[in-house]
Order: C-alpha cells, then structure tokens, then sequence
C-alpha cells in the first residue's frame, strides 16, 4: 500500500512542479505580446502624422505639426512658438472621443453659490442655538 501512496504523490508532485515553471514562462510570454501589440500601435500613429495635425508629445505637450522630417517634428505651441522633437516622441492627438470626461455639469460660480449657501446654513444654526442657551 505504501507504493500506491508514494506514485500518487510522486505523480502529483511533478504536476505542481510543472505549473510552476508554466505559469511564469505564460506571464512572460502575455507581456512580450501587449508589449509588441503597443509598439505596433504607436508605428501605425505615428506614420499616419501629417502637416496640419494637432500632435501630441510624449511628455503632454500639444501642438500644431507644421513641419515633419525622417527623424525631427517640429510643432507649433503658441502663435509664433515652434518646438522641435525627436519624430518618435511625437504622437496624434487623442481625438473628443478619447479624451477623458470633465465635471460640465456644473460651473465655478455654481459650485461657489452651493458653498456660500451651506456656510450661511451652518453659521445661522450656530446663531440660533447660542440664543436658545442664552434664554
């Protein structure tokens, strides 16, 4: 009985041992892959740029591409004020779709008249509770 016991241990033995050089050599394998599928992404970006596009960097600028050679981008920032880049750090603006949602729904000054409002709430209830206990 003892044999049958030490084959079915031995069996499952070299089951978890296999998982554990499997499943890292997956992990490896699904990063290799995300990453090449980024690279494939950001090529396919950045041959589609054009004079004219709004371009951005890889840092957060945004500009205006106004000129594009085999290594450099130059951008346009402001009125007058161009920006030389490394072609590669330069990337299509993310379109309205892409961009992230912003609080429209109220503006400053609403969002300011609710503030004042609930100071005076909390001001004129401290008001009234020191008269009931002066009374």
């Amino acid at each position: 009985m003892s044999s049958l016991a030490a084959a079915a241990n031995s069996s499952g033995g070299s089951m978890g041992s296999l998982l554990i050089f499997a499943i890292p050599i997956l992990l490896i394998g699904f990063m290799f892959w995300s990453q090449r599928r980024r690279q494939r992404t950001m090529q396919q970006q950045q041959a589609a740029l054009e004079v004219g596009d709004e371009g951005r960097t890889t840092s957060g600028l945004y500009g205006t591409i106004i000129a594009l050679d085999d290594r450099i981008a130059t951008l346009e920032v402001s009125p007058g004020v161009q920006v030389r880049f490394d072609r590669r750090a330069v990337l299509a603006a993310p379109t309205a779709a892409e961009e992230p949602a912003t609080d429209t729904g109220s503006t400053a000054a609403e969002r300011q008249d609710t503030d004042l409002r609930v100071d005076e709430e909390s001001d004129g209830d401290a008001s009234s509770s020191s008269r009931t206990s002066g009374e």
